[in-house]
């Protein structure tokens, strides 16, 4: 493992946030390996799975590191999962990996953690930092499934204080690192997508605070052409579960929580190629003051792909794309790169329709 220089000129006492998978597991390993003072914590909320505690306090055992069960259940709730719901209210698609990340686990873990003496954070999370010209930089990990798409909302505060030892590796050789070490995380299938919704059903969950109000279901024309059974069962792009025959199949292009609405239309309908970013964060530098060539993601999985952001006002931006891309989503979150650099993102709030 690679230490960079300021963490090799003094004995950093390190506190590794496990989650029961092999990725941060790893992460407490090499950090051990390499002589540095590690101590681990897992945050305990609602959905968090007994085995993924137990897991990461075997890690902590075999490792001869002191572990830390960090209660977060009320702020997890009043942060994180109240605002999942009010998003899906509004009928956007959020993504609550980021903001946990910026508030919860590089902000409110670290901070009850610190009071044992802890200097610095380190997560499994396969990205880089660097450091120039005082500025801390987040850039993009070796693996072809690299996550500083997660990170884009650290402040500088957080990356000066923020370990990533898995960004020069891939997911296969940590895996076998892990393997190697005999961890009892070695063999972890890959975490689910949200944490706190079991096996993925969104719905199950959403419906115990959102009513299921049915509503009119419009197509491109805004003639009313069925009828859906509640928003929170549909995302732009999607295309099972319209329940609507057409001679190419339906996908829903967009969500009108206002109107209780939904609109649908053929695969071509569900590209745009201009949309409104708010709620931003940049990290090479404070503020866009002026229009930029860069890459953007507007999805984890999606690709990066070429585009301009345009400063129009305070905290809000125009994207716009080279070439349509496909069920650009609000509440989703908007990341921009050059090459490898994250230079920053935000919320998508408002898509625009591309003809």
């Amino acid at each position: 493992m690679t230490i960079d220089t300021d963490m090799q000129s003094s004995n950093l006492h390190i506190l590794v946030a496990l989650s029961g998978g092999v990725d941060s597991s790893t992460a407490a390993l090499l950090l051990k390996d390499s002589g540095y003072r590690v101590e681990g914590a897992i945050m305990v909320f609602e959905g968090v799975p007994q085995e993924k505690i137990r897991a990461a306090a075997r890690v902590a055992e075999q490792l001869q590191i002191n572990f830390h069960l960090v209660d977060v259940q009320r702020e997890f709730r009043d942060l994180i999962i109240s605002d999942f719901i009010a998003e899906y209210r509004r009928g956007r698609t959020p993504n609550p990996c980021v903001l946990c990340n910026k508030l919860m686990k590089f902000g409110l873990l670290f901070k009850r953690v610190s009071e044992v003496g802890t200097d610095r954070i380190a997560t499994g999370h396969y990205a880089k930092l660097d450091k120039q010209k005082g500025r801390y930089l987040l850039k993009r990990g070796c693996d072809e499934n690299e996550q500083s798409y997660f990170l884009y909302r650290l402040d500088q505060n957080q990356l000066s204080r923020t370990i990533l030892p898995l960004g020069q590796y891939t997911k296969d050789e940590v895996r076998e690192i892990a393997r190697k070490h005999k961890l009892p995380t070695a063999t972890q299938k890959k975490s689910q997508d949200v944490c706190f919704i079991r096996d993925g059903e969104y719905a199950s969950f959403l419906k115990k605070s959102i009513p299921e109000s049915p509503g009119p279901i419009f197509n491109t024309e805004g003639k009313a052409v069925g009828q859906h059974n509640g928003i929170i069962h549909y995302t732009i792009g999607q295309r099972h579960g319209i329940g609507i025959s057409h001679k190419h199949p339906y996908y829903v292009t967009r969500i009108d929580a206002a109107q209780n609405a939904i609109y649908i239309g053929e695969k071509r309908d569900a590209y745009k190629k201009e949309f409104i970013v708010t709620d931003l964060n940049f990290i090479p530098f404070d503020t866009l003051k002026q229009s930029m060539q860069i890459s953007t993601k507007v999805r984890y999985f999606s690709p990066a792909s070429e585009a301009r952001i345009e400063p129009i006002g305070q905290d809000k931006i125009k994207v716009i794309f080279t070439k349509p891309q496909w069920a650009i989503a609000p509440g989703q979150s908007a990341v921009f790169y050059q090459k490898d650099l994250v230079i920053g993102g935000g919320l998508i709030d408002e898509v625009f329709d591309y003809a």
